[in-house]
C-alpha cells in the first residue's frame, strides 16, 4: 500500500511545551491508495507515560478534507486523503524529554507499519517546559556542567521575563606587534537536545551550524543557543568591539564551550559574553540583543574620545534625516551591475543596460553601479593585486569622467531616484596605490595583513586623515551626481594584524565613514562583507543613529547551483541574530533569467529588506519582476516589503535535516495585520509538511483565511481557538517555494435575524508575492440597513482581493458599488476572482479611467459597499 503520512508537531525535531498547557495537540494527515472501504487507523506511538515502556494512543479522524488547502507538486490521481487529530494529556512526572512517533495499519488485521520504515524520519521529541514566566529560579551556574567558576558572573535587569547574566573574563595585553590572546572554559549546557550557532564563515560572513547531543563548531563562533530537554532555552552572545578586544566561542573534544578572547590593548582587557534564558529562542535572544546594545551604549558614553566625537556628529546629522527619504530608498526596485554586466564596467555598457529594461517597460528606481569604476594601478592584474589612485572614475571606461554618466543616466530614465557607487571601506581590495594622487593629497600608512598571494601589507589612509579623506570623497562623489554608496571589503579591518595598527584604524575608520555617508548621503548606504564582530557591536548594534542597509550573507553565485538553496536558508538563519541590529537586512542581488530566480525572489520579498537585480541586458522575467513589485500612482516601481523583517521560525531544525524552511513576517498592526510566512525547499528531494496557522506569526488569537500564492487557493476561515481544519499541506519539488499569507477575518456582519452572515477580509494586491505589504489601512464596518462598508488604503497600483464569504450567491450588478477616491468606478474594473469567494478590483485600470491625481502621501482610497 502506498502512503504518505504527515505529523504535526513534526518527526525528527525538538518541539518545546509550554509550561501549564494541560496538552498537546497533534495532527496527521495521511495520503494513500487504499480503497475506501478499508479503515485507516492511526496511532501517535509515545513515552510520555512514568516507565519507559512506549504505548500507543490512537486518533480520531476529521470531517472530509475536501475542505482542506492541499498543495502538490505533482497532481496525483486515485489517492484517498485522510486527517485525523488527537489531544495529548497531561505531562510527563519524571522527565523533560518525551519521544514520539507514528504508526498505522489499513485494517484491525492488518500488521502496523512505522513511518520511520516508510520515510526514514528519526522520532519526535516533545520539550515539557519547567520554567515560570518570572524567569529562572536556579542560578546560572546550575545550568552547565562543569561551570568554570573563574569566570565572573554578573545578574543583570533583563527587558522581557528571561533570565540576563554577564560574564567577565581577562584578557592578556598585547605585546608589541603581537596581539594577546586568552581562553576559558565555560562548561556544558546541562541536558540540551539541539544547538544553534552563527559562526565566521570566514572574516566577512556569518553561517548558521547545528547539531545535537555534543556541542561542537568547526569555526569561531558569535552566537550559540541550546534547547534543553525542559524546554528552556539558553542563548550566550560573544561581544567584540569594546575597547580593543573581540571575544568569540570555540569548542573542546568534550564538547565544552570555550570563551576565546584577543585583545589589541596594551593594557589587559576584558572579555564579555551575555547569557539569557527564557521560555522561547526569541525571549532569550532579545533579551541577550538588548543586554549588549546596552553594554555598547553605555561604553562609548565614556572616555572614548574618538567615540564622543563621532557619536556628537551623528546625534546632530540624524535630526536632519527624514524618515520617508529612507523608505524611498528602502522600497526602490534596485539594478545592480556586478553580475549583470561583469567587471569590466563602462558607462556604455550601464546605459545600454537601462536601455533594455526600458525596452522590456522595467523602470528601475536606484541604481548601483558596482566595482570597476574606480581608478585603479596594476592593469590586467587580480582583483586583490589593484590599489586606487584617485576619485575620478577609470578614464577607459568612463572618458568624460562619472559626473557625465550620472547626467545621462538621469536624462534617459526619468524614473532613476537613486545612483550608488561600490568601493571598497579602505578604497579597493589592495587599498591605496602609494604612487596616486589620495596617497599625494592624504597622510598615509603602511599596515601589516593576513599574508596572500598579493603580498603582506597594504598602504591605507592613517587614522589622523581618514576623517578629512571621507569627507573629501563623499563630497566628490555628491558633486558629480550619486547620492548612495556601497562600501564593500569592510572585513579587511580584522585582516590587519598588526596590533597597534588595528587599535588605530578599526574604530576611526568605521566612524568616518558614517559620519561622512549621513552628512553627504542621509543614511543612503549599503554595508557590505561587514558581518566582523567588532564591526557589528560598534556600527550596527547602537540605536542612535539611522537605520542603514547591511548586507546579511555571503554574494549569490549564479553558476554555483548548490549555493542557491544554502543562500537562502543562510541568510534566514542569519536573521535570527541580524533582525535585532539597527540595520535593514539586505539578502543580495539576484537574476530573474535564473533557475532559481523565483525562489530567490520570494525569499526577497519575504526578507522584509530590499530588492535588487542583477540581469545580463535583454535576459529578464518580466512577470516575475511584477510579482516583487508594483507602481504607484506617480509612476515609480516599489517593493512591497513587509513592516517586519523575516527570519527563520524553527531555530533547531538543521539544512540537512529534509526539513522545509520556514521563513516568517508580518506586515500591519497586531491581530489586524497580515502574517506571511515564505517555505523553501532547500533539500535535493520533493517534501511533504503540514504547515499550522500556529506556524504564522500573530494569529494566536482571532479569524484568518490563509492563501497561497502560487496557486491562488484560499482557505476557508479557521482559528486556532477552534477545533477543525487550521492548517494547510505543502507538497514542494525541488527549487519549489510558496508564500502563505494568514488575512484577519471580519464579521460575521448579518440581518437581524442572523439567519444571513457574510465574513470579510482584506487580501491586498493579489498576484503579488506580498501583496498584503500594499496595505496602509483598512476599516470594515456595516449599518443598519445590512450593508457592510470595506474601506482600504493602498500604497501602490494592482489588483485588490477582498475575500467575501457568499461571494457565490452575489452578482456584481446588484450587491456591490466601489469607489475610488471617492468616485464610483466603471462596472468593468471588478469581476468574480478565479478564486473561491475573491471580489477582485483593477485598482490600476479604475485609477486611470477615472483620471484620479496623486495627493502628498501617494495612497490609493477605496470604498466597497457591499449589500
Amino acid at each position: 500500500m502506498y502512503a504518505k503520512v504527515l505529523c504535526h508537531p513534526p518527526l525528527g525535531q525538538a518541539t518545546a511545551v509550554p509550561a501549564g498547557s494541560p496538552s498537546v495537540t497533534f495532527t496527521v494527515f495521511v495520503e494513500t491508495n487504499a480503497s475506501p472501504t478499508r479503515e485507516l487507523e492511526v496511532q501517535l506511538w509515545h513515552n510520555i507515560g512514568t516507565s519507559q515502556d512506549w504505548e500507543g494512543t490512537s486518533f480520531a479522524e476529521l470531517e472530509d478534507p475536501s475542505d482542506l488547502v492541499f498543495i502538490e507538486a505533482e497532481p496525483k490521481a486515485g489517492v484517498r486523503r485522510q486527517c485525523f487529530r488527537l489531544e495529548l494529556e497531561g505531562k510527563p512526572q519524571d522527565k523533560d524529554l518525551v519521544s514520539f512517533t507514528i504508526r498505522f495499519r489499513s485494517g484491525p488485521n492488518e500488521p502496523w507499519k512505522w513511518i520511520r520504515d516508510q520515510s526514514s524520519v528519526t522520532d519526535g521529541q516533545l520539550c515539557y517546559q519547567k520554567l515560570n514566566s518570572q524567569g529562572p529560579e536556579r542560578e546560572l551556574a546550575d545550568y552547565f556542567k562543569n561551570f568554570n567558576t573563574e569566570i565572573t558572573v554578573q545578574k543583570e535587569k533583563p527587558q522581557n521575563k528571561a533570565g540576563v547574566y554577564s560574564l567577565l573574563t581577562r584578557i592578556d595585553a598585547a605585546e608589541g606587534e603581537e596581539s594577546g590572546y586568552t581562553s576559558y572554559r565555560l562548561g556544558i549546557p546541562a541536558g540540551f537536545s539541539r544547538y544553534f550557532c552563527l559562526v565566521r564563515l570566514w572574516a566577512p560572513w556569518l553561517a548558521p551550524r547545528h547539531g545535537r547531543v555534543k556541542f561542537q563548531v568547526d569555526k569561531d563562533t558569535m552566537m550559540c543557543a541550546f534547547l534543553l530537554n525542559d524546554g528552556t532555552h539558553i542563548v550566550l552572545l560573544a561581544l567584540s568591539g569594546i575597547g580593543d578586544t573581540i571575544c568569540f566561542f570555540r569548542s573542546d573534544d568534550e564538547g565544552n564551550i570555550i570563551i576565546h578572547g584577543r585583545n589589541d590593548s596594551e593594557k589587559d582587557g576584558t572579555g564579555r559574553v551575555v547569557v539569557a534564558i527564557g521560555t522561547t529562542f526569541e525571549e532569550a535572544c532579545a533579551a541577550a540583543m538588548f543586554e549588549a546594545r546596552k553594554v555598547v551604549v553605555a561604553h562609548f558614553g565614556g572616555n572614548d574620545d574618538w567615540g564622543n566625537s563621532a557619536n556628537e556628529e551623528i546625534a546632530a546629522l540624524e535630526k536632519d534625516i527624514k524618515p520617508q527619504w529612507l523608505e524611498e530608498w528602502y522600497d526602490g526596485f534596485a539594478y545592480c551591475t556586478w553580475n549583470g554586466l561583469g567587471q569590466n564596467l563602462t558607462e556604455q555598457k550601464i546605459f545600454d543596460a537601462l536601455a533594455s529594461l526600458r525596452k522590456h517597460d522595467i523602470n528601475i528606481t536606484n541604481l548601483i553601479i558596482d566595482d570597476n569604476w574606480q581608478s585603479l594601478d596594476h592593469p590586467g592584474e587580480g582583483q586583490n593585486a589593484r590599489r586606487w589612485m584617485e576619485f575620478e572614475a577609470n578614464k577607459e571606461g568612463f572618458p568624460k569622467g562619472l559626473a557625465h554618466t550620472t547626467s545621462t543616466l538621469r536624462q534617459q530614465n526619468p524614473n532613476l531616484k537613486h545612483i550608488a557607487v561600490w568601493h571598497a571601506l579602505l578604497g579597493y581590495w589592495g587599498a591605496v596605490s602609494p604612487d596616486g594622487k589620495i596617497a599625494k593629497e592624504y597622510e598615509t600608512t603602511q599596515v601589516k595583513k593576513v599574508p596572500g598571494a598579493t603580498g603582506d601589507s597594504w598602504t591605507v589612509v592613517s587614522a589622523d586623515d581618514v576623517k578629512r579623506f571621507y569627507e573629501d570623497f563623499y563630497g566628490f562623489l555628491s558633486s558629480a551626481g550619486i547620492d548612495s554608496v556601497k562600501t564593500d571589503a569592510q572585513f579587511q579591518l580584522d585582516e590587519i594584524t598588526s596590533a597597534p595598527a588595528r587599535r588605530a584604524l578599526t574604530k576611526p575608520y568605521q566612524d568616518a565613514w558614517v559620519v561622512a555617508m549621513l552628512r553627504h548621503f542621509s543614511a543612503r548606504a549599503i554595508s557590505c562583507m561587514s558581518q566582523a564582530p567588532q564591526i557589528i557591536y560598534h556600527s550596527q548594534i547602537p540605536n542612535n543613529r539611522p537605520r542603514i542597509l547591511v548586507r546579511n550573507s555571503d554574494d549569490f553565485f549564479p553558476d554555483v547551483e548548490d549555493s542557491h538553496p544554502w543562500h537562502v536558508f543562510c541568510n534566514a538563519y542569519n536573521m535570527l541574530l541580524t533582525q535585532h541590529l539597527n540595520a535593514l537586512p539586505d539578502w543580495d542581488m539576484f537574476q530573474t533569467s535564473h533557475p532559481w530566480a523565483a525562489f530567490h525572489a520570494a525569499a526577497r520579498c519575504v526578507s522584509g529588506g530590499p530588492i535588487y537585480f542583477t540581469d545580463i541586458p535583454g535576459k529578464h522575467d518580466v512577470d516575475l519582476i511584477h510579482q516583487m513589485t508594483a507602481q504607484t500612482t506617480r509612476g515609480d516601481t516599489v517593493i512591497l516589503r513587509p513592516s517586519v523583517l523575516g527570519r527563520a521560525t524553527h531555530p533547531y531544525a538543521a539544512y540537512d535535516e529534509l526539513k522545509l524552511l520556514k521563513v516568517g513576517t508580518y506586515n500591519g498592526f497586531a491581530r489586524t495585520g497580515t502574517s506571511i510566512l515564505g517555505v523553501f525547499n532547500v533539500s535535493q528531494t520533493q517534501l511533504s509538511e503540514i504547515v499550522t496557522l500556529s506556524d504564522l506569526y500573530g494569529t494566536e488569537e482571532g479569524t484568518y483565511v490563509v492563501r497561497a500564492h502560487t496557486t491562488g487557493q484560499i482557505s476557508k476561515p479557521m482559528s486556532l481557538k477552534k477545533p477543525g481544519f487550521n492548517f494547510v499541506v505543502l507538497d514542494l519539488p525541488v527549487k519549489g517555494y510558496e508564500i502563505l499569507s494568514a488575512y484577519s477575518v471580519y464579521g460575521p456582519y448579518s440581518k437581524e435575524d442572523k439567519k444571513e452572515e457574510v465574513y470579510v477580509a482584506n487580501l491586498g494586491l493579489i498576484g503579488k508575492m506580498t501583496g498584503a505589504a500594499a496595505i496602509v489601512n483598512t476599516s470594515i464596518s456595516s449599518d443598519q440597513n445590512w450593508t457592510v462598508r470595506f474601506w482600504t488604503s493602498l500604497k501602490a497600483l494592482g489588483t485588490l482581493g477582498v475575500y467575501i464569504t457568499d461571494l457565490d450567491k452575489r452578482s456584481i450588478e446588484d450587491d456591490f458599488m466601489v469607489l475610488i477616491g471617492g468616485t464610483p468606478i466603471p462596472m468593468h474594473c471588478v469581476k468574480m476572482g478565479k478564486e473561491t469567494n475573491v471580489f477582485e478590483v483593477d485598482v490600476a485600470r479604475a485609477w486611470k479611467e477615472t483620471d484620479q491625481k496623486p495627493g502628498w502621501s501617494n495612497e490609493i482610497a477605496l470604498e466597497v459597499f457591499i449589500k
